[in-house]
């Protein structure tokens, strides 16, 4: 049992390692963004099967738009990047710029987790009205910070 044990640090180990390699100190808060995007497809799924409207179009669309969440991360971590090593070559700051990946970031995950609970409330499951409170009014303030509307995101 102990040599299971083992091997199962072991390879957590490696895959602690890769992640930090690829993703940085915070790869956490990407698989966390992952993990919410399939159990977002998830409870979609089951929305879908709860009120007979199975649609694999509506999935492919479902997929596509969660594709287009990662390619957006990706180009404002970039950019964050990016305006980092030019603002340091030409001597000006850009400081600010190391925020816009993470911003977008939070913002999708609020997203997702709304979308999740929307999903779930559909589904006659019955949650705790502070939860969707909560997570209305931390989108609606990022929302304004980021100077758009108070309108709910998807």
């Amino acid at each position: 049992m102990e040599k299971i044990l083992n091997k199962i640090n072991l390879l957590w180990a490696a895959v602690v390692t890769l992640l930090s390699g690829l993703l940085g100190a915070f790869w956490w808060a990407f698989v966390g963004f992952a993990i919410l995007n399939v159990v977002d497809y998830v409870t979609g799924l089951m929305k879908a099967k709860y009120y007979g409207k199975e649609n694999s179009m509506a999935g492919v669309k479902g997929v596509l738009k969660k594709l287009g969440y990662w390619i957006t991360i990706f180009i404002a971590f970039y950019i964050s990047y990016a305006f980092g090593k030019l603002g340091a070559m030409l001597g000006v700051d850009f400081g600010f710029s190391a925020f816009i990946g993470w911003f977008v970031l939070i913002t999708f995950m609020i997203n997702e987790i709304r979308s999740i609970l929307e999903n779930l409330v559909e589904c006659d499951v019955k949650l705790p009205e502070w939860l969707i409170k909560g997570l209305e009014v931390a989108g609606d303030k990022i929302n304004h910070i980021a100077g758009g509307d108070d309108e709910k995101g998807e």
